[in-house]
Parts: structure tokens; sequence; C-alpha cells
């Protein structure tokens, strides 16, 4: 890659990850200032965003359920929201060619479709990377929404199928094999250690197997990598192969964010219609969150998922890409996709940072809109007799729940996200509950709930100091302790006000557990006696 990508890349993302932004806007600034000072995109650029997504989507078929597909809030808003956009977006479009913008009037209802079925589909690299900084990927909104994003992926094969007027090869059938796969890529992984020969395996299964079996029997590359994902996702140490991934994802998605800034062209013209489409996000949102909460999902829920489904989809280039090369669209259309796309990103980025602050204030408002009986990842929490809770059963979460109830006993309870690994932890005997930490409603859902202390083990800083703030300023008045990914990420959690942080990286979950004990030694010996 040219040094100056590189350079480039890495000052606008550390700039603005220094006003609290998200470096990936700082990636989608630098490629538009790279295009200014008239640089292009590379084949090496493409390639690298293209590995990007490949790897990105495959991480994703890790910690993908297939039931979570199957599921009515799934299937009913892909389709329904689909189908209303491209009505609503494709009228209001055609409606703008009966003014003086010139581009509008090149314009006819065909092309206003089109134009408004690519805006239809949101951005799997977007909402994933949104979702993992918030360590929200496998909260209930987190799996609605990536189940529809992967509903919106099987429809784009379809539309580039047909659009293309080539069938897939008559040897994609032999895919419906994949699964007899499953046990040798299972002993594979088995016998690849713990070195960097797991990644590597990553790499080959979702490069060589996924994506270029895919692409060779005419379907996309980027599917491939997904259901090869979703094949290796119900092995022990999917969660080892992902977070092998995890840099060399993120690294490679730069060139993704990069691609997406060097596409278009900045003029007034392009930018001022790019925003009139941009303008249009409002509508998408709120046609998802009133479809969800339709299908019985709470406002909280529904806004988040929402939230993370604004942004226009990468795809969107693709359908103008076709639509130009099959003569529907006019060619100057493209540029203004590409900028819609890039400002989309920019804007709804803070939005969903600011999601959950979002819900609280407009909370009266945004419940007003729920209906009928809620879904069982939705419904009231019974803690029993719970006095100390245990936020993330992970790694460390798991060692602290342990230690914690061999010096309690039954008073312990853990709360995770992801209903698999509630499955095992219950086989295993233990108190765990499904339960969204950063849920603003938690502690309402939890009924005659007497906690008297939080043992925080997520992953993620920001949901860690997301859940502080939820507790301080809600009923919740004990103890907090609090574990860190990294030391200079202990004295941020004490300012926030935890009682109590621990550096992971020096104490796994027992230690964890064992600083609590000593910390709280009169409080833990009240609760041990019933106080």
């Amino acid at each position: 890659m040219d040094p100056v990508f590189l350079a480039t890349a890495f000052l606008f993302g550390f700039g603005f990850r220094q006003i609290g932004m998200p470096p990936m806007i700082g990636f989608l600034a630098a490629g538009f200032a790279l295009k200014a000072y008239g640089y292009q995109t590379t084949e090496f650029l493409e390639q690298l965003a293209e590995i990007g997504v490949v790897l990105l989507l495959f991480t994703i078929g890790l910690k993908l359920r297939l039931e979570t597909l199957l599921k009515r809030e799934v299937r009913g808003v892909t389709s329904l929201h689909m189908v209303i956009t491209v009505v609503l977006f494709g009228l209001a479009i055609f409606a703008l060619t009966t003014t003086s913008l010139e581009m509008f009037t090149q314009l006819d209802r065909a092309s206003s479709a089109l134009i408004a079925f690519g805006l239809s589909f949101s951005s799997t690299v977007f909402a994933i990377k949104a979702l993992e900084e918030r360590g929200e990927v496998n909260t209930l909104h987190g799996r609605v929404a990536i189940g529809i994003l992967v509903m919106q992926d099987i429809i784009a094969v379809l539309f580039i199928t047909v659009s293309s007027g080539d069938l897939p090869s008559p040897w994609a059938l032999l895919l419906l094999g994949l699964p007899l796969l499953r046990p040798l890529l299972y002993k594979v992984i088995d016998r690849s250690g713990h070195g960097e020969l797991v990644p590597l395996f990553g790499f080959c299964a979702a490069i060589v197997v996924g994506a270029t079996m895919f692409k060779f029997v005419g379907l996309k590359p980027d599917l491939g990598a997904l259901v090869l994902g979703v094949l290796m996702a119900g092995h022990a140490r999917a969660s080892e192969l992902a977070k092998s991934l995890l840099n060399f994802k993120d690294i490679f998605l730069i060139g993704f964010f990069l691609n997406i800034g060097l596409t278009g062209v900045l003029s007034f013209e392009t930018v001022m219609l790019a925003l009139i489409l941009v303008a249009l996000i409002p509508l998408k949102s709120a046609l998802f969150f009133f479809l969800l909460t339709k299908l019985r999902l709470r406002a909280r829920s529904s806004l988040l998922t929402a939230l993370s489904l604004g942004a226009y989809s990468e795809f969107g280039l693709i359908v103008g890409s076709i639509g130009v090369a099959n003569g529907w669209l006019p060619a100057e259309w493209l540029t203004v996709l590409a900028v819609a796309v890039a400002i989309s990103f920019a804007i709804m980025s803070p939005v969903n940072i600011w999601g959950h602050e979002i819900y609280v204030r407009l909370n009266d408002y945004l419940v007003s809109w729920e209906t009928g009986k809620r879904p069982p990842d939705d419904m009231p929490i019974d803690v029993g007799n719970a006095k100390v809770a245990v936020l993330g059963m992970g790694r460390v979460g798991l060692g602290a729940y342990d230690t914690m109830c061999e010096a309690l006993g039954d008073v312990v309870l853990g709360i995770e996200s992801d209903p698999v690994k509630i499955a095992g932890h219950k086989a295993a005997g233990r108190n765990v509950i499904l339960g969204d930490a950063t849920d603003s409603d938690l502690w309402e859902r939890m009924q005659a709930a007497e906690i008297k202390m939080v043992m925080l083990t997520l992953p993620e800083l920001s949901a860690n100091l997301d859940v502080v703030s939820r507790l301080k300023s809600g009923p919740y008045s004990g103890e907090i302790a609090a574990v860190a990914r990294f030391p200079d990420e202990v004295p941020i959690l004490e300012e926030a006000g935890v009682n109590l942080a621990v550096d992971s990286f020096t104490e796994a979950g027992v230690g964890f557990a064992d600083h609590v004990q000593q910390r709280f030694e009169a409080e833990l010996l009240g609760i041990k006696s019933g106080g």
C-alpha cells in the first residue's frame, strides 16, 4: 500500500479518536482527503477491502445461530421494510424529478425505484463494527440486526444474479454438501494448536474455502465466508478463532473505509444531492422501529436495532454500478450514491454511540409504540434470592462466578446476553439468566431483585462504562467492581464510579473474585449471613 495511504489513515483515525469519534469515520475522511489531492483507489487497496469484508462476515458467522434467521422479527421485518422503503423512497425520488435539479430530471420511475432499492439495504460493515465497538453483538438487538443483514445479503445475491442475466453455475448445487465438511474442519482446528496456525486456518477457511468456492460457482464471495463461519460456529474453539482474526480484520477493513472515500468526488452538487438522500435516513430507521415494535420487540431493542441498520449500504454502490453498466442509471449517480453512503456512516456513527441516551430521553414516547406480548428474550427477569450479580459470563466472568459461589453459596447470579452460552452454563448447574447488561431497563425487568453487589466482566470498556452510568443513575445503591482489559482503563473505571477496578491481564476471573472478597469483606459477610 502507498505509504501516504497508511499515514493519512492513521492521522485521521487518530484525530477522530481524540475527539471521541470512532476511527472508522477518520478513515472515511482520509479517503475523501486523498481523493481531493488527486489520489485514486488501487487494485491492492480494493483487495484489502475485499479481504476485510470476507473476514468480517466469517467472524460474524462464527457467532451466528441459524435459528436467529428463522425468527419472525427477522424474516418479517426484512421483507416488509424493503418493500415499503422501495415504494416510499422511490416515490420521493421520482417526485424530485419535477424540480429544477438537473440530475433528478434525468430519472424516470424505474431508475428512481432502482436508487430506492439500493438505499433500502443497511451496511453490514458499519452495523457490525458499531455493535462490536459497544460489545453488543450477542445482545438481542445485535442478533436481530445481524439476522436482518444476512437476509438482506441473500436478497443481494438474488438481485446480482437476476440483473446480470447469468445464473449461478450448476456446480453451485454442490454447496448443499458443505455441512459434510464440518467434521474435517473441526479436526483441522483441533490439531492446529493455539499459535499462529489458528488465524492462518481462519484465513484459509474464510478466503480459500468459503469466498473462493462461492465465487467459482457464481455466488457472492463474502456470503461464502459467512456460511463457512456458521459451519464452524458450533465448535468449542469458535470464539478463540474469532479473536485470533480480530486485529487482522480491523486492519484490512481500513482499506474498505478508505475505498469508500476514494470512490467519489466531493463537488458541491454531488454533496447536495447526497444530503437529500441522507435526509431519508430518519424515515428508514423509523420504519425499522415501527415494524419491530409491531412484531412485539420492546421499544429499546427496536430502537437500537433500527439505529444499527440506519446507515446506507456499500451494496448501494453495487446497485449503482450495475445500473450504470446496464444503462438503467446515469453514470453521475454512482458518485452521488458513494458520497451518500460515506455521509451516512459519518452521521450514524455518533447516533449509534448515543443510542442508549436517546432511548432514555425519549423513553415515554418510544414505549407507547410497544404492542402485544414480548418475545422470551424481552420478558421480565426473576432473579430469586440473588445478592451478587456477575454481568458477562465469559472466561473472566466464569472464574469470578465460580469463586464467589464457593464463598457465598447460591446467592450469586450470572447475567449473559448470549443464549447459547447460557444453555451451557445451565447444563453445568450455574444460575445464569438472559439479560443485556447495557439495557437501561435491566433493573426494572429484574423482579424482586435485592442485588447488593455487581461485578462487571464485559469485554469492552465502553460497555462497562455504560453499565456503571446506568447503575449510578438508577435505583441501584450497592457496590460495583469491574474488570479492565488494559491497565490504563483502571483509572477511567474508578473515575466513573467503580468501587474496585482490576486489570484482567494480570488477574483472571479467580483473581478478580479474590480482590473483591478482600476489598468488600464486611459487605460479603453480610450477604452470606443474609443481611
